[in-house]
């Protein structure tokens, strides 16, 4: 598998820095998972956005999910010939609301909401708890600590393992989850004990003792907003957990 950043800023987009957006890709097959502020323009710089097989979303805040207007934008008016089978409707995989939410924020108004039906773009196949597959993926989904409707993920491919832990706080079912994967892709939003609100994000010590609760081999930290300091957030991180650290980097590609 190939994991490449198009964006890993936390919460906000940051000063030339996309909010979160991934692609992940093995076998020919293009997975992207979130699509937030800025993470359009970055897809466009590495890959034609055609080429993506499917979408998968781990919740709906808008710095995970905010450019999915305009890829509807494109996949809809681009002048790209019908016969293309990547004209076909997009996978795409996410919590239950995402029809309603996207229509809303892709309509100028309520008169337009009243009429906006992406399914002509889109395939919308809601999340649930429990395992499944996109394209070559073995994906298995768990509820995330965070305030809304949200998952954790475990991805699958020729026997190795990736948790992408979204918008989480700390919780056990995101430590099984994690339970001896390759590389845990982990957010970590502030230093530990800062965090002003529970069950929403890991501070880097967290992140850390996550990965090494669950035996993990390879932690990648992610998510770190603008206002946080990286260096100390990567620092608590390495303290915590004894295998390799990197924070993640935009434009960045990891082989998994």
């Amino acid at each position: 598998m190939l994991l490449t950043v198009l964006g890993c800023s936390g919460s906000v987009p940051g000063p030339n820095a996309a909010s979160s957006g991934y692609l992940l890709e093995a076998d020919g097959f293009l997975l992207g998972v979130e699509l937030g502020s800025g993470t359009l323009a970055a897809l466009q710089a590495v890959r034609d956005p055609f080429a993506l097989d499917a979408l998968l979303f781990s919740h709906l805040h808008a710095d995970h999910c905010a450019d999915f207007p305009s890829l509807t934008v494109y996949r809809r008016y681009h002048p790209r010939p019908t016969r293309d089978p990547r004209a076909n409707r997009l996978p795409v995989h996410a919590p239950r609301a995402a029809p309603q939410r996207f229509a809303g924020a892709y309509a100028t108004d309520a008169e337009e909401l009243a009429v906006t039906d992406l399914s002509d773009v889109f395939d919308f196949r809601p999340l649930a708890v429990g395992t499944f597959h996109i394209g070559p993926f073995e994906v298995t989904a768990t509820t995330a600590a965070h305030p809304c409707d949200a998952y954790s993920f475990r991805i699958d491919h020729g026997g190795r393992s990736l948790v992408y832990t979204g918008d989480t706080g700390m919780s056990a079912a995101v430590v099984a989850l994690a339970e001896g994967a390759d590389v845990v892709l982990a957010e970590a939003s502030w230093a530990h004990g800062g965090g002003p609100i529970p069950d929403l994000h890991l501070s880097g010590r967290e992140a850390g003792e996550l990965a090494a609760a669950a035996g993990a081999g390879r932690l990648l930290v992610t998510h770190i907003p603008p206002w946080t300091d990286r260096a100390t957030v990567l620092a608590e991180a390495a303290a915590a957990f004894p295998g390799e650290v990197v924070a993640v980097e935009q434009g960045a590609a990891y082989a998994l």
